[in-house]
């Protein structure tokens, strides 16, 4: 039966940091309620003491008046509260169906996969989300793995569905298609707890909005009670945020970068993308967009010399790219997509994880200068609103979006010739979101930049062209100040090439 959740005065700590202050919160079944802050404002924190993840260091949660203490995210699930986290936690090689049925106490010897899939195909049917039982998981799109997420919690009896940027990996259409399933979900009487940057986005889905700033709860709201999305912003970031960018016309110098009909394999030796061609200038902001898991990543992958090509060639400053992410100010710099594993290392602290693309600039003699570089980075912190304990902190103590901001920090901070930025804001909120587009235009007025990124309206607000990935194939390249740009981007991101 749906329940009513509240948490009273959760208080949780961290060295040196305060992620939630007394936050109150009610979840009331048969409701989308939106969770908003910006980056440490201890959102997933919160959602993570719910889940049962992390233990409140003061406070308590009521489930239907009841107190209850929640130890582990099982032990959560049992009183029918689950997360689907931004990373999914699947595995790859087993079937939909498989995932689904993973760690159930029941049956303990004997499964018919023929009863397993028809129960998955049911449960999809019944709440309108779409996905073969019988595909193994990495063969599915990253759209369709989040459904089997979501499809483990329903199969699990969950009345409260906390789900962490649902839709960052999501197209235009798939969107609509997933705020259908939410509606279903609650008119069951279910709840679902919605975290997310995208304010259009709550004023759509939500009956209920929590806004959070650093660790305390700002205001509980409904979307009636907002006048503007302007307004929520404020309430988000303490200041007024206007996000929209003043981009004067490009002025596209020397070509930069060039892939020439290129194709490689992913990890599994499949195609991960094939016969892609086009050229970054200096002065301008080429844009790759695509719903993530179209061969973006193997593609950057590529561009930096960390995956072979098997056909094609790609150039830099017009010579063959071998060696192409050199050190040292006007190389290339890159901001990649897995901020934890790829941009950092989380149990450096934030020095040394500030050098590990720019010690060359504080080496002298065979000496490396840290002072230096911990001097500089006091003054990124500040520049870049990076919400840290100190230096010294470790990267696995910031929160995803402040993490995020110190990688944006350092790479911009080398003042490269060509950045590579693979969905810069992800994650950012919206304060975060309109300085890092600044600072993406200031860079291109010496610079160029390929921007890959799955958002519309950051690709559309940035870019000076735009070229649409599916599958591996670039389906065309438009120009993004075309009048009906975005009309023609929705259909070749789900695969309709453009008419050219």
């Amino acid at each position: 039966m749906a329940q009513t959740v509240v948490l009273k005065g959760i208080t949780k700590r961290f060295p040196a940091v305060v992620a939630n202050d007394g936050a109150d919160l009610e979840i009331l079944p048969g409701t989308v309620h939106a969770l908003l802050g910006e980056n440490g404002a201890g959102k997933t924190t919160l959602m993570n003491i719910l889940s049962g993840r992390y233990q409140p260091d003061a406070g308590v949660i009521l489930l239907d008046g009841q107190p209850v203490r929640l130890r582990t995210p099982r032990d959560a699930l049992r009183r029918g509260i689950g997360m689907v986290h931004q990373h999914f936690m699947l595995a790859g090689r087993h079937t939909a169906a498989e995932n689904i049925l993973l760690g159930q106490e029941r049956p303990r010897l004997l499964l018919s996969w023929r009863k397993a899939e028809a129960l998955v195909r049911r449960l999809s049917d019944e709440y309108g989300l779409a996905v073969n039982p019988a595909a193994p998981v990495d063969e599915l799109s990253v759209g369709e793995q989040q459904r089997v997420e979501i499809l483990k919690l329903l199969h699990r009896d969950a009345d409260v569905l906390i789900l962490d940027e649902p839709t960052a990996v999501l197209t235009p259409g798939e969107i609509e298609d997933f705020f259908a399933t939410l509606r279903a979900i609650v008119a069951r009487g279910k709840s679902v707890v919605f975290i997310t940057h995208k304010l259009e986005e709550v004023m759509e889905i939500a009956d209920r909005i929590t806004v959070l700033r650093r660790g305390r709860v700002i205001a509980h709201l409904t979307p009636d009670e907002v006048e503007s999305r302007r307004e929520l912003a404020r309430l988000m970031v303490g200041r007024e945020v206007v996000l929209r960018v003043e981009k004067p016309p490009a002025t596209p110098g020397e070509v930069l970068l060039e892939c020439r009909g290129c194709s490689a394999r992913d990890d599994r030796g499949h195609l991960a993308f094939q016969h892609v061609s086009f050229a970054v200038q200096k002065g301008e902001i080429f844009s790759i967009v695509g719903v993530a898991g179209n061969g973006q990543r193997e593609l950057v992958e590529a561009i930096v010399g960390a995956r072979p090509l098997t056909a094609g060639e790609i150039r830099c400053h017009g010579r063959p790219a071998a060696g192409l992410r050199a050190r040292g100010e006007g190389a290339l710099a890159l901001v990649p997509e897995d901020r934890s594993r790829t941009g950092s290392v989380p149990a450096l602290d934030l020095v040394d994880n500030f050098l590990l693309t720019t010690a060359d600039r504080y080496t002298a003699r065979g000496f490396l200068r840290r002072d230096a570089a911990r001097r500089d980075l006091v003054g990124l912190l500040d520049r870049f609103r990076v919400l840290a304990p100190g230096p010294e902190a470790r990267a696995r103590q910031l929160s995803g979006g402040n993490l995020q901001k110190l990688i944006l920090a350092r790479e911009f901070s080398r003042r490269p010739s060509l950045l590579v930025a693979e969905h810069p804001t992800h994650g950012l909120d919206i304060g975060a979101t309109e300085e890092v587009w600044a600072e993406l235009l200031r860079l291109r007025e010496t610079a160029g930049v390929l921007l890959v990124s799955g958002d519309l309206t950051e690709v559309l607000s940035l870019s000076d062209r735009i070229g649409v990935i599916f599958r591996g194939r670039l389906m065309g390249v438009i120009a993004a100040d075309q009048e009906d740009a975005i009309s023609e981007i929705g259909p070749m991101m789900a695969g309709v090439p453009r008419e050219s």
